[in-house]
């Protein structure tokens, strides 16, 4: 009891680690109530484990030593944006959990100047004016993938929302069983449809669909034939499917419109880079189909977006829908996609300025180079002798729902430890200043420097450092 009570009377007062100097410091960029409250609580802290007869003299005073340091990380943990930087080094190239799609370093300038000056949104400079915010992007979109018409909303999900509102509330919308999809987030194109007013006709089977199916299924309710790519996934073996220009024939036959939601929105054929062939949103076109819809974030590599394309008398109909309003997207994603898609007059220009292409498309010769500088650059460092580090052959995915069986051969760094459990590797780089997200296989952790940039690999090397130097303070 005595010897608790000692302990109690060697805690520090709140007003007197506040003139620390190092709090001071705090005081600048943080409010001084925080502050003080991180104080209180670290010392409550300390003082429950003293209750909890946890701490020997030795270490309250170790404990009392590092209440500055524990306030400060506080604090710069407090005022540190949620959202930020993160390193990609799981070689998913469309990680939905980390963003998607990167953008061009030159379109964001280009979405700086704009979101921080007034710009010409809604306003017709040729003639003084209101315009409209979709004349931006119609012109190019339509130039790009040769539809009527063109209009863009916030998702792909609330693309299709809008088009089944426009064209079929209140009416049945012909679909394949086996293309009754759920996409991220738990949205399932049954629950989407209903949603829009809509009445689902499911017809065939999960993996055999005849055109007969939706020959059958046609009333004089039906409002639309709807094709769902399946991006996400493959069903493989005895499989049965109607191709777009069996469908536009029907459709255009009975006089309904046929809906394609493509998902991924390619429009160029990776398969001339040694990918597998992504059905484009030009074929679907070419094909006939009246309406197309597909996200700008995923194969397409711009901003977060729902585009919609097709024949001029549909979208026409989207533009004047209620709906629409809600589903607008604004400046910022505008300017984005835009810059993005003027890029694609050039596909060559393309290919090497879309962050998502270049990366897909980085040659085996490229990946060595970059896995080669990586490696020389740890091994500059000293005391990283308790990791093996080699480079290794592996796979990256497309990610993002997208060719979900392409595995593309790419170049590894793999760090193990027989002294340093992996899984503390990894989260000690995931809790780095810049967080470095990994993957683990087999007690082996991999950097994929498909995902990583070169302008990275110095953080790389540091959040190395970092997590090899907390793990022998530990130890000694």
């Amino acid at each position: 009891m005595n010897n608790s009570i000692n302990l109690y009377s060697r805690l520090p007062k709140v007003d007197q680690i506040l003139t620390d100097i190092r709090i001071e410091q705090l005081f600048e960029i943080s409010p001084r109530e925080m502050v003080t409250e991180f104080t209180r609580e670290v010392i409550a802290e300390i003082r429950e484990l003293i209750s909890n007869k946890e701490l020997t003299l030795e270490e309250l005073d170790n404990h009392i030593h590092k209440i500055p340091e524990i306030i400060e990380k506080r604090v710069e943990s407090s005022i540190r944006p949620k959202l930020r930087k993160v390193i990609n080094g799981t070689g998913v190239v469309i990680h939905t959990n980390l963003g998607r799609s990167l953008i061009n370093r030159e379109i964001m300038e280009h979405v700086t100047e704009i979101a921080s000056s007034y710009n010409n949104l809604e306003f017709d400079l040729d003639n003084g004016v209101r315009g409209s915010r979709y004349s931006h992007l119609e012109n190019i979109i339509q130039k790009i993938t040769g539809a009527e018409a063109a209009l863009v909303v916030n998702n792909n999900a609330a693309a299709v929302v809008l088009v089944l509102s426009s064209l079929a509330k209140n009416k049945e919308v012909i679909t394949s069983r086996g293309e009754l999809v759920e996409i991220g987030g738990s949205f399932r194109i049954p629950d989407v449809m209903e949603q829009s007013g809509a009445t689902l006709v499911d017809v065939g089977t999960t993996n055999k669909t005849h055109l007969e199916d939706y020959e059958n299924a046609v009333r004089e309710d039906t409002a639309a034939l709807l094709k769902v790519h399946t991006s996400n996934y493959r069903i493989l073996g005895f499989t049965s499917t109607v191709s777009l220009e069996e469908l536009v024939s029907l459709g255009q036959k009975h006089d309904i419109p046929v809906i394609e939601d493509l998902g991924s929105g390619v429009l160029l054929d990776l398969s001339r880079y040694g990918l597998q062939h992504e059905p484009t949103v030009q074929e679907s076109i070419k094909a006939g189909v009246d309406v197309v819809t597909f996200s700008g974030d995923k194969l397409l590599g711009g901003p977060q977006a729902g585009i919609i394309i097709g024949k001029k008398k549909y979208i026409d109909m989207m533009k004047k829908h209620p709906l629409n309003r809600a589903l607008r997207i604004d400046k910022f994603t505008i300017a984005a996609l835009e810059s993005t898609l003027r890029l694609y007059l050039d596909e060559e220009i393309a290919i090497n300025k879309i962050p998502t292409l270049r990366m897909l498309t980085m040659t085996q010769e490229e990946l060595t180079n970059k896995a080669e500088k990586l490696l020389f650059k740890i091994n500059q460092q000293n005391k990283l002798d308790k990791l093996k580090i080699e480079i290794t052959d592996e796979f990256s995915q497309v990610g993002g729902g997208s060719m979900p069986l392409e595995q593309i051969p790419t170049k590894c760094i793999m760090i193990y430890s027989n002294e340093i459990s992996i899984s503390s590797l990894e989260k000690g780089l995931r809790s780095y200043t810049i967080p470095i997200v990994t993957r683990i296989f087999k007690e082996r952790l991999y950097v994929d420097l498909r995902t990583v940039d070169e302008s990275e690999f110095d953080t790389v090397v540091e959040g190395i450092k970092f997590v090899l130097g907390s793990y022998l303070r530990e130890c000694f």
